[in-house]
């Protein structure tokens, strides 16, 4: 019997919720026909259950397809939050292909990218049968340069063997590859080191000056860009060519029709990063490096080229060694209170600024002696200017346009801006980031009417898009929620454990292990321990290897940081019965079907740490506007990041599992009835016993009974 307990709800600063604002609609005298249209389509006998074998007609997929074209044909924006299992996909290519016209669709990770291009385009393609051009773009760091890669074969500044073998391999692939992608070379690690060698950057691109231009892949790419119809891009390469103007998404965007991002949840953080400035001293000591080679290259004689950098890589990293501790984030108010760390702080500063100063005036002396000295100066005083603008809080200073594809970049960030420094363990990086990217997105939104859909399984709390339209300038009126097909009180239990010690206590993680261990014996495996901190993973996992041996479990441990990400997942559907430990690189865009994983553990509620920079500013904001930080902002965005991690669990109609949630302020705190209500309904509990019993059902020969075990322990899920 679930014992999760009604709360009190919260203050209305989350604002109305989604069930009160009308969900985006079409005028009632328009659009009959596509209405006409879409019901064929996606009935049980309609276009795509003819053309594509397993199809299964969902009254969500109509739904959100409806909503999609009415926003097509408007010019319109709409944001739709489609559980997993709605077919959202398909959901927005139908009405995207009939009537988007020139399509952007920009996804969350490169892996969506090439799953849309290669799957799912061509097969709503095919069944449509229309004739819609589609084109994959990616950033440049994906193509194989011809300049990079000659230079990397004739320089022979290889750290290994195995480096020098996958470089034959890339040389190989050039002269057989028509797109230059990386991804098609699978003989070489995608985080191998020489691809760095044998790829371009937006700092050493030659332009239209390279010798290899007619036959640069990321120029081809570009091109075959403007030509299609439909454009498949990530997050990352939208914002970033937006914002610069480097690549060819300036030059898209104004013939755009429609623009849909798909995992929109992670629209805020990634704007935010390109909407804000950072200069790196890794960059400082690059453009340092690349001088002295250049120099020597082209005008050896002209001057001292490594005493000329040595002062810039001395400052550079005298700024590292002016902060005791890496792995640390400081806003500059945080520096400045504290004069251990404020003055040697601002010694390395001026020194720093002085000697950044001295190399752009020397070097600019001698750029003429060549193109790629030319650039490095352009790449110098670039650098310089990000220095002069950090440290007065004011815009840089535009970059002069040069060469193919580039133009002045837009002003990164608004007025309201927060400084504040990453301390890493060999870099330290300075940051510049706007508190709110609403006005700067919506100026990026202004000019040519176009559609713009935003959709992602995870957008609101409790069907309520304030926070989520707030955070990029939409109106959260233009929303709305579209249940998953699945039965998630008959699939699945929602456990929260009785006496856990508080989450900040130094023994949480130890506790979270001990109980956590009864149900991954039970599940045999099969579990996923999501952790919110690194610290966490690391000791969480040490005491999962002492006690399975203890227990003499004989359970595959994986624990990120042993291999990519991809590894790890490849390893966990194989093995069948491995336990794997991540943080928040496992929360999301994880998908792992079947019986390989019955158990989702999470830690604790995936609230922000107050002391972030960013954070703390923006809550400062929200103080003195007489708002709640908490309820505004810190609340929704733990809500929306624990969907995420809960998503994980149930996968398909015949996924059957355990989430089990360690943090007892689900139930014990007033804003918990928030947070639960946000999750999928699976049924509640918080009988050990009782989860005991339902994963000891889903491997033993009566499977079946696991769904009539869960109604047996049953709330009514309409007492929600």
């Amino acid at each position: 019997m679930s014992d999760l307990p009604d709360s009190p709800e919260l203050s209305d600063d989350l604002g109305a919720s989604d069930a009160e604002a009308p969900a985006h609609a079409a005028p009632a005298d328009a659009g009959a026909s596509r209405g006409a249209e879409l019901a064929t389509i996606f009935a049980d006998t309609g276009t795509l259950a003819q053309a594509i074998p397993g199809y299964r007609p969902r009254a969500s997929q109509h739904k959100m397809a409806e909503a999609v074209a009415d926003a097509i044909a408007q010019n319109d924006s709409v944001i739709v939050e489609a559980g997993t299992g709605t077919g959202k996909t398909y959901a927005y290519l139908v009405p995207a292909m009939l009537w988007g016209g020139k399509v952007i669709l920009s996804t969350g990770t490169k892996n969506l990218q090439d799953q849309l291009y290669l799957r799912d385009i061509p097969t709503v393609r095919h069944a449509l049968n229309v004739p819609v051009s589609v084109a994959l773009l990616k950033g440049r760091a994906n193509y194989v340069c011809h300049y990079h890669l000659e230079r990397a074969q004739a320089g022979g500044r290889l750290a290994s063997r195995q480096d020098a073998a996958w470089l034959r391999d890339i040389g190989r692939f050039l002269k057989e590859t028509s797109t230059g992608d990386k991804a098609e070379l699978a003989s070489v690690p995608e985080n191998a080191p020489v691809w760095q060698m044998v790829t371009s950057t937006r700092d050493n691109c030659l332009g239209s000056e390279c010798p290899y231009y007619k036959d640069c892949f990321v120029m081809r790419a570009r091109k075959e860009a403007q030509q299609a119809d439909v454009v498949v891009v990530n997050h990352h390469l939208f914002f970033a060519d937006v914002v610069l103007r480097d690549t060819g998404m300036a030059e898209l965007l104004p013939t755009a029709n429609t623009v849909i991002f798909d995992e929109a949840h992670q629209l805020p953080e990634t704007a935010t990063l390109f909407f804000g400035e950072t200069l790196s001293t890794s960059q400082l000591l690059e453009i340092a490096r690349d001088t002295v080679a250049e120099g020597l290259s082209h005008a050896r004689d002209a001057v001292d080229w490594v005493a000329l950098a040595a002062p810039l890589e001395r400052a550079a990293r005298d700024l590292r060694l002016a902060f005791s501790k890496d792995n640390a984030r400081l806003a500059l108010g945080q520096i400045e209170a504290d004069r251990r760390v404020a003055e040697p702080f601002n010694e390395t500063l001026d020194a720093l600024d002085e000697a950044l100063s001295g190399f752009v005036e020397m070097l600019e002396s001698q750029a003429e002696r060549a193109e790629s000295l030319q650039q490095c100066h352009r790449r110098a005083l670039e650098l310089a200017n990000k220095l002069a603008a950090w440290r007065t809080d004011a815009a840089p200073a535009p970059r002069p346009p040069e060469g193919e594809g580039e133009a002045t970049p837009a002003v990164s960030a608004g007025p309201e801006t927060v400084r504040w420094v990453e301390v890493f363990s060999q870099t330290v990086q300075l940051h510049r980031t706007p508190l709110s990217i609403a006005p700067i997105f919506t100026r990026q939104r202004d000019g040519q009417p176009r559609a713009w859909v935003f959709t992602s399984a995870t957008l609101s709390v409790k069907g309520n898009f304030t926070h989520y339209a707030a955070q990029l300038g939409l109106d959260k009126d233009r929303s709305l929620t579209l249940p998953s097909p699945f039965d998630y009180a008959k699939q699945g239990l929602l456990y929260v454990p009785r006496d856990m010690p508080a989450p900040q206590s130094p023994q949480f993680t130890d506790a979270v292990v001990q109980a956590a261990l009864p149900l991954i014996e039970a599940a045999g495996g099969r579990t996923f321990l999501l952790c919110t901190t690194l610290r966490a993973v690391q000791r969480a996992s040490d005491l999962l290897y002492d006690a399975f041996a203890e227990r003499g479990l004989n359970l595959p441990l994986l624990v990120q940081g042993q291999a990519s990400r991809t590894e790890l997942l490849d390893r966990f559907r194989e093995l069948g019965n491995a336990v794997l430990v991540g943080s928040q690189s496992f929360w999301e865009g994880v998908d792992v079907r079947g019986e390989a994983l019955s158990l989702v553990i999470i830690d604790k509620l995936p609230f922000a740490p107050p002391d972030d920079p960013v954070l703390a500013a923006r809550m400062e904001v929200l103080q003195k506007k007489g708002l709640s930080p908490f309820a505004v902002h810190q609340l929704p965005h733990a809500v929306i990041t624990l969907k995420q991690g809960a998503g994980r669990l149930i996968r398909s109609e015949s996924d059957r599992g355990v989430l089990a949630i360690f943090d007892t302020r689900l139930v014990e705190k007033p804003y918990g009835r928030q947070i639960w209500q946000s999750l999928p309904p699976f049924t509640r509990t918080r009988e050990a016993a009782t989860v005991v019993r339902f994963l000891e059902s889903l491997r033993g020969p009566g499977k079946e009974a696991a769904a009539g075990q869960v109604e047996a322990s049953a709330e009514d899920p309409a007492e929600d």
